[in-house]
């Protein structure tokens, strides 16, 4: 039987594992990009 339960339990795992990775983590927006600064040559 602790075998049985064991098996379940990763497959749970695994089912949680997959949704998340489809689905993304709840709660959490999206990152906005970091503006990074682009240095013109003309102004040398």
């Amino acid at each position: 039987m602790d075998y049985i339960d064991t098996i379940l339990e990763k497959m749970k795992e695994w089912a949680r594992r997959l949704l998340e990775a489809l689905l993304g983590p709840e709660g959490q927006p999206e990152p906005e990009p970091i503006p990074i600064p682009v240095h013109d040559r003309r102004s040398r």
